[in-house]
């Protein structure tokens, strides 16, 4: 299980560098509640709205790709969870939006990174 944990925090890491080189400001990184954890919640400057983005990561695709994971059951857990994260004092207001950042991290290939916008 180490390994899996390193993989993610490493695609983690790898998306919220993109998200950045991308133009959008990340306001949180693993943010935890009672219900769960967000990835990473980040502020679009240009659509003036919240970015809850859910990082997937995989070491191939065997098993399909990483976004595939993101089931309608994890979709409605994202919502609950942003729903919680914006009812935090002092928290940035816009609009919402929801994404999703596959990275995939073959020995064989290039580092893949992929930012699939508003899919959940």
């Amino acid at each position: 299980m180490r390994v899996a944990h390193a993989l993610g925090r490493f695609g983690e890491q790898v998306a919220a560098e993109h998200l950045q080189r991308a133009g959008l400001e990340i306001l949180a990184r693993n943010w935890r509640c009672p219900q769960g954890e967000l990835d990473i919640v980040a502020w679009d400057p240009v659509e003036r709205c919240v970015v809850f983005c859910e990082v997937k990561t995989r070491s191939g695709t065997a098993f399909g790709s990483p976004a595939e994971a993101v089931t309608p059951v994890k979709a409605r857990r994202l919502r609950q969870l942003a729903a919680a994260w914006l009812q935090q004092p002092g928290s940035r207001r816009g609009d919402i939006r929801f994404d999703v950042v596959e990275v995939l991290r073959d020995r064989r290939a290039p580092l893949q990174v992929t930012h699939l916008v508003q899919v959940i």
